[in-house]
């Protein structure tokens, strides 16, 4: 078993136990930063004996049950999803006025190695847990941007407005848009005060999204084009992270033209046609960056805007077509991206298989999916309701697979 698979059971049990981190790290005698280098898979490239019958013991189970290949997943509660709501709603959150307390805030670095751990998480396909890891993130953060001056307080407005990215994002996969809505614009006021502008291009494009799953496509291209247009210049100068979050820009606006058309029952080609324009745009960005890369957690590249044109097809009923680019994407390079990325391209591609009348193959790629990250298939609504639909039409031969995976969401029968 590899370093991150281990990291991966440990952090499972130890959040199924709630022990928080700290007292982990204290039960096994290591730092915090041990830990949480441990979880991330970033230790050693095969774990110790030792180091496994240690953290059985203090998580109460048997090495064979930590090391078991099948862990159930867990979903977010809506408790852990209201956790994130109450922080969000905090007075002192939303306004920055925290009391000087006694408490030194945290050091810029530390909330830079928690958000790293927590957004690699995010990237392995484990979005429940983030429900408990935000609250405190967030709250630390923007007590850290209210209390540090100079180029520390630049740092933490910077570290702030990727939390509230972060959050964002989990609330799209968590099915709640309008909390992704609020992070969203959070991320982009907290980026203004970095005085960043990838971290501006970075929080715009977030916003864009959850406008887009919150039903605003056609104002959400309006953003994120608007947020491309004025910080072009600067980004362009700033190197592989300015041409990365550039290029995303035009891949939100992209998705966002897409659904835009998809709503729109009077005009839709107005909408539909700007999509392969947005997408040939951050095409030229990622050559730009030369290949596929994963600054600010963007796994922006050539793959990636491959993976969009897949998403922007879906949205416009064009399954075939989707199918087709999904079929185009080098194998090497697809095993090269984060496993959200991989899973959520196939959670695309099954729904484009769907519309051409593909629905056994449709099965197949959910369950290809599903191995690599459970959470995207058995949590997410829009999958859910893939499977629901595949039930209703039928998928012949794939009868048996259908129903397995119908019970590994939890639907009923």
């Amino acid at each position: 078993m590899d370093s991150i698979q281990f990291g991966r059971r440990v952090n499972y049990w130890r959040t199924r136990r709630r022990i928080s981190r700290a007292d982990f790290a204290a039960l096994m005698g290591k730092s915090l930063r041990w830990v949480e280098e441990l979880e991330g898979g970033r230790r050693q490239a095969d774990p110790n004996w030792s180091v496994m019958v240690l953290a059985a013991r203090h998580l109460g189970i048997t090495v064979d049950r930590l090391m078991s290949e099948v862990i159930d997943t867990e979903c977010a509660g809506e408790s852990d999803i209201e956790a994130v709501r109450r922080v969000l709603q905090r007075h002192d959150v939303i306004t920055g006025s925290f009391d000087r307390s006694s408490t030194e805030p945290h050091p810029v670095q530390a909330l830079r190695r928690s958000l790293a751990y927590a957004r690699t998480g995010f990237q392995a396909g484990h979005f429940a847990q983030l429900g408990s890891e935000l609250p405190k993130l967030l709250v630390d953060a923007a007590r850290a941007a209210h209390h540090h001056r100079g180029d520390d307080r630049l740092g933490a407005y910077e570290v702030l407005s990727l939390c509230l990215e972060l959050t964002e994002a989990a609330a799209i996969k968590w099915g709640d848009s309008q909390l992704a809505v609020v992070a969203g614009h959070r991320a982009v006021t907290a980026a203004e005060q970095s005085e960043n502008p990838v971290t501006m291009a970075s929080a715009a494009r977030h916003l864009g999204d959850a406008m887009t799953n919150h039903g605003e496509a056609a104002a959400a291209a309006t953003v994120v084009l608007a947020a491309a247009r004025r910080l072009e210049e600067d980004l362009l100068h700033c190197g592989p992270d300015g041409y990365s979050v550039l290029g995303m820009l035009y891949l939100k606006a992209a998705m966002a033209a897409a659904a835009a058309a998809e709503a729109d029952d009077r005009a839709p080609a107005r909408f539909a046609r700007r999509v392969p324009d947005y997408l040939d745009e951050a095409d030229e960005h990622a050559a730009r960056l030369g290949g596929d890369e994963n600054r600010l957690w963007t796994s922006f590249g050539p793959t990636n805007v491959s993976l969009y044109r897949v998403a922007s097809h879906v949205y416009l009923s064009e399954g075939a077509d989707a199918v087709a680019v999904a079929a185009g994407i080098p194998a090497d390079a697809f095993n090269e991206l984060p496993r959200e990325r991989r899973a959520h391209l196939l959670t695309d591609r099954a729904i484009g298989e769907k519309q051409a009348g593909l629905r056994e193959k449709a099965v197949d790629t959910l369950l290809e999916a599903d191995e690599l990250a459970p959470e995207e298939v058995r949590c997410r609504p829009r999958t859910r309701w893939l499977v629901e639909d595949l039930r209703v039409l039928g998928v012949r031969s794939a009868e048996g697979r259908l129903r397995m995976l119908a019970d590994r969401c939890g639907l009923p029968r």
